[in-house]
């Protein structure tokens, strides 16, 4: 007879076939995870395929080390030599690696049934505040790039333009580029429209004489950690 709470048989059977149980739960807890993290998200591949197995590798662990202080420290030693080299992340993907370690660590401890629960709680609160677009701005502000001869003012060069075709306007930063002959600036602005107007790009490549614009999303650089 199978124990609800814990899947593990309550009868005289091997613990071999309760833990083989338990893992092809876990995993199946990976899968859910990985297919919340891939929901309405730019995914990485190798992220998506390391969720699937976190649970199962964290309930292994500390399955094996459960009660054995000794094991404990000795895997502790372990994780502390490893040094991850990766790009930086969102909070999203820390997010989905948090709630998979979560899983395997419940899971490792043998509640299975409260990892269950945890797993239905966390997707449908997840999907609630993904379909509700929770903490998303209405319109997101894009960067403007403008290259630039190195011989004009660029101070206030772009203003009388800028002030017509956006909502607001801030030059974020300014740079020079090949081999110091022209500047580059980067505006942050905020567009009145989702689409970008025509002439808006054909009065500033009348003002920097022709060169390179560059109108892109900005990346908000407080969502990497």
């Amino acid at each position: 007879m199978i124990d609800l709470l814990t899947l593990g048989w309550t009868a005289a059977v091997p613990d071999y076939l309760s833990f083989f149980f338990r893992a092809l739960v876990s995993i199946f807890f990976g899968f859910a995870v990985a297919a919340l993290y891939m929901y309405r998200n730019r995914f990485s591949k190798n992220l998506a395929l390391t969720l699937v197995l976190l649970p199962v590798t964290i309930q292994t662990i500390i399955t094996m080390v459960s009660g054995s202080i000794g094991a404990g420290i000795a895997v502790l030693g372990a994780f502390s030599l490893v040094r991850f080299r990766s790009i930086p992340g969102n909070a999203r993907d820390i997010g989905s690696l948090f709630f998979a370690m979560a899983l395997g660590l419940v899971a490792g401890m043998g509640n299975m049934l409260y990892a269950f629960i945890f797993l239905v709680l966390f997707s449908l609160s997840y999907l609630a505040l993904v379909y509700f677009r929770f903490g998303q701005k209405r319109r997101d502000p894009r960067l403007l790039r403008i290259l630039i001869p190195e011989n004009l003012d660029y101070q206030g060069l772009f203003d009388d333009i800028l002030a017509r075709y956006t909502l607001s306007y801030e030059l974020e930063r300014v740079r020079t580029t090949s081999m110091g002959s022209l500047f580059e600036l980067s505006y942050l602005v905020q567009l009145g429209s989702p689409e970008l107007p025509k002439e808006l790009i054909d009065e500033l490549r009348s003002r920097n004489g022709n060169l390179n614009i560059l109108l892109s999303r900005e990346r908000f650089e407080g969502e990497e950690l």
